[in-house]
């Protein structure tokens, strides 16, 4: 194994650039061996834990190449041994005097990203497929697919649940070679490695020395043909090999200004998920888990507050509960609705939301019915249209789930969506349909103000 091992060495040799070599691989020592097991020391901590991020799974791919077996390889930090020879004072450093090294920008180190993990994530209708999808992945669940990507607007999840996935495969195998990096990092970092003539190790990072990418933001690529074509190459490269990828953007890739149809062709060859805006219930539980992430007791009454007027993302979530936080402590304040409405008169423009109740009340004063009618079962078309517009209008103005709409009226979640989607219909062609749901609408909007 110790021969073995030094064959390993020349080949790094040949492949690495002079001073990487010398700085990370040359040092390595072989300690001990056995037929499936191989310890190298390495000269101090930093190093180890460089090489086993950057290094270790090229060692072991080394191995495979020469057709020998792979080896378990593990480092440890070797302790000096004594000076043999005392005369001899001026002894050749293990390793070369570490310069002042910054990781590479576009490689974050997941090892900081230690809270986005799935127990961390509020799963809800807006997000379950994305969520379920991303952890197959990262549970190593065996599947169809390699690349996963997810559609959705800044601030809905897709970036914690990419981290998640990163964070849980090394937890899994801490010699995974995880890349994280933004599409405009990606860019940048291939524009510098072409100014200092290093696209060589550029193409080594993210083709033959990854394991997993984590590629967020590619609507960023709009336009860039060059960082296209590089990345059309990188993913192809990784595909063969059966790597793991996961693409998040705030657009689909056929919606990105100048994407390439080869790349968007790439980027959705895999699983593609959306996650949505969070419904009400949602919301709630998001601002508990983060108001106990934050230290704050809020009542029932305060959460319902704020998640009836929060409804962007969550930061806006996020935000408001730190404001919440300082005022409280820095002005000795006890958490009322007060204090909360002072503080989301800051953050949103506050108006009561429709309610289903609100639609239904409406819809039947204009319509001359009684409420409980809108619950029988009869298809007459005096009940039945009036029914058709309170879906349709709670569909489209109301945060509430299918179910809750469909509850006050004693239907169907798919009667409701097929109620809606007749109105839509209709409206293309009836303009006096037009003009009663315009005229309902604005009855909603001045209700809310009032």
């Amino acid at each position: 194994m110790k021969s073995t091992w030094e064959e390993v060495k020349n080949l790094l040799k040949s492949e690495l650039p002079n001073n990487h070599f010398t700085l990370w691989i040359n040092p390595l020592t072989c300690l001990n061996h056995h037929p499936t097991q191989l310890v190298l020391g390495c000269p101090n901590k930093f190093s180890r834990k460089w090489v086993t991020e950057n290094y270790l799974t090229l060692i072991q791919r080394k191995f495979h190449e020469i057709g020998g077996a792979i080896p378990e390889i593990q480092l440890r930090v070797q302790l000096p041994g004594p000076i043999t020879n005392p005369q001899n004072t001026e002894k050749e450093p293990l390793q070369l005097p570490l310069p002042e090294i910054d990781a590479p920008r576009g490689l974050k180190k997941l090892t900081r990203l230690g809270d986005f993990t799935f127990d961390s994530f509020v799963v809800g209708p807006c997000n379950q497929f994305a969520y379920s999808a991303s952890k197959a992945m990262a549970l190593n669940q065996h599947w169809d697919y390699n690349s996963l990507l997810m559609l959705a607007n800044t601030g809905l999840g897709k970036t914690h649940l990419a981290k998640a996935v990163g964070c849980q495969l090394l937890r899994e195998n801490p010699a995974l070679r995880v890349n994280y990096v933004t599409a405009e990092d990606f860019t940048n970092e291939m524009v510098l490695a072409l100014k200092t003539n290093q696209i060589d190790q550029f193409k080594q990072k993210y083709r033959r020395t990854c394991d997993v990418l984590l590629l967020e933001e590619i609507h960023f690529l709009g336009g860039k043909e060059k960082t296209q074509t590089e990345l059309g190459h990188t993913l192809d490269a990784l595909a063969n090999e059966n790597k793991k990828i996961i693409f998040t953007s705030a657009m689909p890739p056929k919606d990105i200004p100048s994407m390439s149809k080869e790349l968007s062709s790439r980027l959705t060859s895999g699983l593609v998920t959306t996650i949505g805006r969070p419904d009400f219930e949602t919301r709630t539980r998001i601002i508990s888990k983060k108001a106990d992430e934050h230290h704050l007791k809020l009542d029932h009454e305060i959460i319902d507050m704020l998640a009836d007027a929060l409804k962007r993302d969550i930061r806006q979530m996020e935000s408001a509960l730190k404001c919440i936080k300082a005022r409280s402590e820095l002005l000795n304040l006890k958490i009322n609705r007060e204090l909360v409405r002072e503080i989301l008169a800051s953050l949103v423009t506050i108006h009561r939301s429709v309610s289903s109740a609100d639609v239904q009340m409406i819809v039947c004063q204009y319509y001359k019915i009684d409420p409980e009618m809108m619950q029988s079962k009869s298809r007459k078309k005096v009940l039945s249209f009036p029914r058709n517009i309170y879906a349709y209008l709670c569909k489209k103005l109301t945060d509430e789930t299918l179910e809750c709409i469909a509850k006050r009226i004693n239907r169907s979640h798919s009667t409701v969506l097929y109620a809606s989607e007749l109105i839509e219909k209709k409206m293309r062609t009836d303009n006096s349909i037009q003009k009663q749901i315009a005229f309902i609408a604005e009855k909603l909007e001045e209700l809310m103000k009032s």
